[in-house]
């Protein structure tokens, strides 16, 4: 088994209520058995630190914080994983954060660098444009609206990697597509990787959303045609999708982002707050163990 990356489901409400958003398709089902039953906390520690081991036993280098929610809304779940990697034989070194940017103040950074050890910061767009970007991912809370650009820019400050992770919406479906790549360098990228949205197949309002507002097939294929024409092949990943390096940028189009294809590789395992591991986030029957 080769594992690409293990993402670890941090429990948190959300600063969003994002159009597209997968996790508001189904319920959560899973017991927060680290904040929730401290009066087995050592047992659970202890399945949590072992499921992090294997993870490492089988070849995976890197821990991305995300979950159904925003994990920066439970700082205490980020410490206790930050204790629970310094206690492995071989911890992960590559620690990435998946974020909508809504609680990433200059004050958070220095959490993220000095305490947690991220050093890779997915920061996750549905726009170029600050008010679309907002209408698309609806703030719950003034406080929570992002200026993309000044983001940006406080990131790449503190020297993190900043990857962009586009959501594929209709807005970028009237983007020239070198565009998006010379924003992405403005903006301080060094990676960026293409969404295209999910939908399961249902009637939930995000499926409606999606169907009605993602980005055209048409435009899916040209980003995908431009990459392959600018790009020189870095390396496959374990899903089979290709990295490539694009005008000094590493950008890969991800067209199966829920893992829907059956290989050998598990693109990523997902280590929830039930502290088992799972292999696709919509299916508990997709327990490992």
């Amino acid at each position: 088994m080769q594992i690409q990356s293990l993402s670890i489901a941090v429990p948190a409400g959300c600063c969003n209520e994002c159009g597209f958003c997968v996790s508001r398709m189904h319920e959560p089902e899973y017991v927060n058995q680290i904040e929730g039953n401290t009066r087995f906390f050592d047992l659970y520690e202890r399945d949590y630190v072992n499921r992090l081991a294997f993870a490492r036993d089988n070849g995976c280098n890197s821990a991305i914080l995300t979950g159904d929610g925003e994990p920066l809304l439970n700082r205490s779940f980020l410490k206790f994983f930050t204790n629970c990697n310094r206690s492995l034989a071989m911890p992960f070194r590559q620690v990435e954060l998946q974020t909508c940017g809504g609680p990433l103040d200059e004050e958070c950074l220095r959490f993220l660098r000095n305490t947690v050890g991220v050093s890779v910061i997915s920061f996750s767009i549905s726009s170029l444009d600050n008010n679309v970007n907002r209408l698309h991912t609806k703030p719950k809370d003034k406080k929570w609206e992002v200026d993309i650009y000044a983001l940006c820019r406080s990131i790449v400050k503190y020297d993190f990697t900043l990857r962009l992770s586009i959501n594929l919406t209709d807005y970028f479906s009237d983007c020239d597509v070198p565009y998006i790549f010379t924003a992405a360098r403005e903006h301080g990228a060094r990676q960026i990787i293409f969404r295209v949205l999910y939908e399961s197949g249902g009637n939930h309002p995000q499926d409606i959303w999606v169907r009605e507002r993602r980005c055209g097939d048409k435009k899916v294929a040209e980003i995908r045609s431009y990459i392959k024409e600018n790009g020189r092949p870095l390396r496959r990943l374990p899903f089979g999708a290709v990295a490539y390096s694009v005008g000094g940028l590493s950008v890969v189009l991800d067209e199966d982002c829920m893992q829907g294809e059956v290989t050998e590789n598990l693109k990523y395992l997902i280590l929830r707050p039930d502290c088992k591991l799972y292999s696709h986030w919509n299916d508990k029957g997709s327990l490992l163990f």
